[in-house]
């Protein structure tokens, strides 16, 4: 007797941890098992660019790399191994990465070669074009410090395979954009003593000029090559661009602005390029690009009134008006919040889609806050078919309607000048053929 109310105690005993663990276990890849379902119908588990790629074989399940992730859902757990769930929410931290305590993950662009959206590359990030190299966010990888690591490499690369001979009128490398790519590959050019120009059709800044005022970017702690470390992991806007010219100025950068480069040309051992004011001539050619391209348009009539404009710099700017945000990405999102923060403003936000599930945790958040305390009107599967002097016309779920507007921002994305690389002779994902030196158009 003594013994089974020993054995009864330990089955009671066990079964008190053992049932709880396993009914939260159930319970969480019921959900993890749902959100993958629902990622994979409204086809954001598919990547748009850099993703964790997770060798399941290796994978224990342990959870650290979903604790980790600071953008939330990109990888579950399922059955015991991480999966990804939301591939386009990935922006490429890296903390999974680093967290894993098997290293069954490593993120990544995965085979680039069946991509159509991005260049085909070699490891030091050449093209198909013989001296012709990719650095930033235009090869498929984000982050600031992503940024400032390629340019680094690539002239890394360039210095390894510098010819001494001398030509006048010939420098060692062209980088054509002015951004943390292209700085961080000027600076490397300066610390090898390589000549060089940056060439950029704006100002010093590349992509970030772009973005709203006080925004606060994602960086890492990285290294500016000559310049030193920038150690925390968010700056604002404007504490980057300082920082730039700041490190333009005390280094004596290299750069022309307002120049927009037309061409570039493959001739022999070196590339010609042109730009509407002159022709330059350089053994290799560095492309330090964004990704956006040309905004991309709404195409319904009344586009072309003044009220509708396709960034936002200043929030601040606008303050007791109707304004609508066409989007549903992390830039649409960061309009709107901003928007609704001013004084008297009736912002609104129509979005194709049924939620807004390609941005950031910390954005998703705060919409999330403003929706519920109505600073901020969600319309979501929705599109605008018409803008009216003092009207938007919308298509929604119930019909068409028609809310009053002064102002039409529009954060749909862009189109990528990936047209451009081609007619240089980049080859794509996919796209294998002989290999041209075309102009561009």
């Amino acid at each position: 007797m003594e013994q089974n109310l020993i054995w009864l105690g330990v089955v009671l005993l066990v079964a008190g941890f053992f049932v709880p663990y396993f009914l939260s276990f159930r319970k969480s890849q019921r959900s993890a098992v749902q959100r993958k379902d629902e990622a994979r119908a409204m086809g954001i588990d598919i990547p748009r660019a850099q993703y964790p790629m997770i060798d399941r074989s290796r994978c224990i399940g342990c959870g650290s790399c979903v604790a980790a992730c600071p953008e939330g859902d990109v990888i579950g757990v399922v059955w015991g191994a991480a999966e990804v769930i939301n591939g386009q929410r990935c922006v490429g931290h890296g903390y999974c990465e680093q967290v894993c305590p098997v290293g069954a993950i490593k993120v990544g662009l995965g085979d680039i070669t069946s991509r159509p959206d991005i260049p085909i590359m070699t490891p030091n990030n050449e093209t198909t074009v013989s001296g012709l190299f990719i650095a930033g966010e235009l090869g498929g990888l984000s982050l600031i410090r992503n940024a400032i690591g390629q340019g680094r490499m690539v002239v890394d690369e360039v210095m390894r395979r510098r010819n001494n001979s001398v030509q006048d009128d010939t420098l060692d490398l062209i980088i054509v954009g002015a951004g943390p790519a292209g700085l961080s590959a000027a600076l490397t050019a300066i610390q090898h003593r390589l000549s060089y120009l940056v060439l950029d059709e704006r100002e010093l800044g590349g992509t970030i000029l772009h973005y709203p005022r006080h925004k606060l970017v994602m960086t890492q702690p990285v290294e500016i090559p000559l310049y030193g470390w920038l150690k925390e992991e968010e700056y604002s806007k404007e504490f980057l661009m300082e920082t730039w010219q700041t490190i333009a100025d005390k280094f004596q950068v290299n750069i022309k602005t307002g120049e927009r480069v037309e061409s570039v040309l493959k001739k022999g051992d070196r590339f010609e390029v042109h730009t509407q004011i002159s022709n330059y001539y350089a053994h290799a050619v560095v492309l330090a690009l964004g990704r956006r391209g040309t905004p991309r348009k709404l195409d319904v009539p009344g586009e072309e009134l003044s009220k509708v404009t396709y960034q936002l710099i200043d929030a601040q700017s606008y303050t007791g008006k109707h304004v609508l945000v066409v989007g549903g990405g992390d830039s649409a999102v960061e309009a709107a919040i901003g928007l609704a923060r001013q004084k008297g403003n009736v912002v609104t936000v129509s979005y194709r889609k049924s939620s807004f599930f390609r941005v950031k945790k910390k954005n998703e958040d705060v919409m999330t806050r403003m929706i519920a305390d109505k600073k901020v009107h969600p319309l979501f599967e929705s599109h605008v078919t018409e803008v009216r002097r003092d009207s938007v016309v919308l298509s929604t779920k119930q019909g068409q309607i028609e809310i009053p507007n002064d102002y039409v921002i529009v954060q749909i994305g862009g189109i990528p000048p990936f047209e451009m690389l081609r007619k240089i002779g980049i080859d794509f994902g996919g796209e294998q053929r002989p290999i041209k030196s075309l102009s561009i158009v």
